[in-house]
């Protein structure tokens, strides 16, 4: 098994979320800290470093209140 990155679609999920995290006024320790995460592993994902897990997506969209759609657009 190889490990599947698609750097543009993780680009645009970076943007997305950040966008949302910003729209809801909240900082990226405070998404972290509702979300369960640490803040580097938002931070990370925020700039498209790492391709993380679609159960960490979930949480991320708990803690947001907020919709996949937001997301994956």
């Amino acid at each position: 098994m190889h490990n599947v990155r698609n750097q543009k679609f993780l680009n645009r999920l970076a943007k997305n979320l950040k966008e949302a995290r910003k729209k809801r006024e909240l900082s990226q320790e405070e998404l972290a800290d509702r979300a369960g995460l640490t803040l580097s592993q938002i931070a990370r994902i925020e700039t498209g470093k790492i391709n993380t897990s679609v159960s960490t997506v979930y949480v991320i969209l708990k803690a947001l209140g907020a919709d996949a759609n937001e997301l994956f657009q």
